[in-house]
């Protein structure tokens, strides 16, 4: 049979039924596998269905079911392994427990963040999974989206305390870690190339880097504190600020916001005729997969993107399931992968090297 031998009118359950001589109800229920339409009648419709090229109005079942069995997901980057396994675990998940996802990207910007999540909403999507944007999130409006009914779950990067779940790492304690990693390995002007403060992780890993100090008796330097934009030529622009101190002011190591501003530090490192680890040591964020493979391999912070994606769709499945349950900040573990970036004669790179 024809798929469109109506012309370009969709098939539906009625035309199903006229041609298979049974009810509407019958073909619904035997498309959805009911056991009361008897084996010879599902195989009929379910034939007859395929071979018109038949598939449901999922439309006006989420108006009876009041669900859609789609998640929205909104990142700042797609291009960006973390973001890309992230989304990967969410994926998973909700392939397991029947839904789909809907993805789009901010591009690092309020404006793009505010209307593709804004999109996502208006094609009735059961939740929304946001990580934010580095210029920073439209507080209201998520407030608006909750008070609107919609479910909305953060990862990595988090809006807190306006009835939202987030899924992240402990940020303060994992670059309080890093930091303090550095300073036990002799390093003693450790500078920090911090996120926006806009962004949960520039707040946090900042306040770790601080608590490190503090803790072990480092006096503070505004100055070893620089703003860096979150990609390698961020970084590569933030470290050279710090290399253009004067000498007995410079850093002699860097706890970087992320793996790919530490890579970008470590380049700006090596044009300055400085050796990574003995000149000047560097901890990143993230472990990228690059991370190991760099002529001095990079030390960092684990942060297990596809697991945290996964306990976020998690998270937003029990929220779909029950509305009743509170909001909840979920911390995943992390672990300092150490490497030759961070350890003093360890194999350090030439200065021609990154």
């Amino acid at each position: 049979m024809n798929g469109r031998k109506n012309g370009n009118k969709r098939i539906t359950l009625k035309m199903i039924a006229k041609i298979v001589g049974v009810s509407t109800m019958t073909v619904s229920r035997a498309l959805n596998d009911n056991k009361h339409v008897d084996e010879g009648t599902r195989r009929k419709v379910r034939e007859t269905a395929r071979e018109l090229g038949y598939f449901p109005n999922y439309i006006a079942k989420s108006l009876v079911q009041q669900r859609t069995q789609t998640i929205g997901v909104v990142v700042p980057e797609i291009a960006h392994s973390f973001f890309a396994q992230a989304v990967k675990g969410v994926e998973e998940e909700a392939w397991e427990r029947g839904y789909q996802i809907m993805l789009t990207h901010s591009a690092e910007d309020t404006r793009r963040e505010t209307h593709g999540a804004r999109a996502l909403a208006s094609k009735m999507v059961d939740g929304l999974i946001v990580s934010t944007a580095e210029s920073g999130s439209d507080v209201e409006f998520f407030k608006s989206l909750i008070k609107g009914g919609l479910r909305l779950v953060f990862f990595d990067r988090c809006i807190y305390d306006i009835g939202a779940s987030c899924v992240s790492i402990d940020d303060v304690d994992s670059a309080r870690r890093a930091t303090e990693h550095l300073i036990d390995g002799g390093y003693r002007r450790v500078a920090h190339l911090r996120g926006s403060l806009a962004l949960s992780i520039g707040r946090n890993r900042l306040r770790g880097y601080r608590d490190a100090l503090a803790e072990r008796g480092v006096p503070a330097d505004d100055d070893l504190v620089v703003e860096t934009a979150i990609h390698e030529h961020g970084g590569y622009e933030a470290m050279k600020k710090l290399l253009a101190l004067p000498e007995e002011k410079r850093p002699d190591a860097i706890l970087a916001v992320n793996d790919t501003s530490a890579f970008g530090a470590m380049m700006a490192i090596a044009e300055a005729g400085l050796r990574v680890p003995n000149d000047v040591g560097v901890v990143g964020f993230y472990n990228d997969v690059r991370a190991d493979l760099m002529p001095t391999p990079l030390t960092a912070i684990t942060q297990p993107a596809r697991e945290i994606g996964k306990i976020a769709a998690r998270k937003m499945l029990a929220h779909i399931e029950d509305d009743s349950l509170p909001p909840e900040n979920v911390l995943v573990p992390t672990e300092l992968i150490v490497r030759a970036s961070s350890t003093r004669d360890a194999g350090s790179s030439p200065a021609a090297s990154i």
